[in-house]
């Protein structure tokens, strides 16, 4: 991975958790060992907790990549904060999707390539997400 892609992926995280500890919730990043997990949440009198998947894009802002565990996820506690840092004439704006896990399961697309590289992906799409833009109430559920 390349350090601009890792960097942009750890700003993302930092983004979410920012935002999550404006809204009051105890937001933990972890260390990048938790499979699943890139922030650890939990409401003020640690009553419900939630694992947090981060994907930022920073260039292309039409899909997420996920990985093939995308599919197998489903888990009320397990949300993906989707992220897309957009830079624009009058400065910087940060679109956040709060999506359930099992939507990004049921809705994530495999590909792969017709080239010789051989390369395959799996791709949640901006069209699947568009009505979790600032959905930050799951939280709540």
């Amino acid at each position: 991975m390349s350090q601009v892609k890792q960097l942009t992926g750890m700003r993302g995280v930092y983004l979410v958790a920012a935002e999550l500890s404006r809204l009051g919730y105890i937001a933990s990043p972890t260390s990048r060992s938790a499979i699943g997990a890139d922030i650890l949440v939990t409401d003020q009198a640690c009553n419900r907790t939630y694992a947090v998947q981060v994907k930022t894009n920073a260039r292309t802002f039409n899909f997420w990549l996920v990985g093939a565990k995308a599919k197998t996820y489903r888990s009320p506690s397990h949300i993906y904060v989707l992220v897309n840092i957009r830079d624009k004439k009058d400065g910087e704006s940060v679109e956040y999707y709060v999506v359930p896990s099992a939507v990004v399961a049921e809705k994530t697309v495999y590909s792969k390539s017709a080239t010789e590289r051989q390369s395959e992906w799996y791709q949640f799409n901006l069209p699947e997400a568009k009505n979790y833009r600032d959905q930050w109430g799951i939280f709540e559920l």
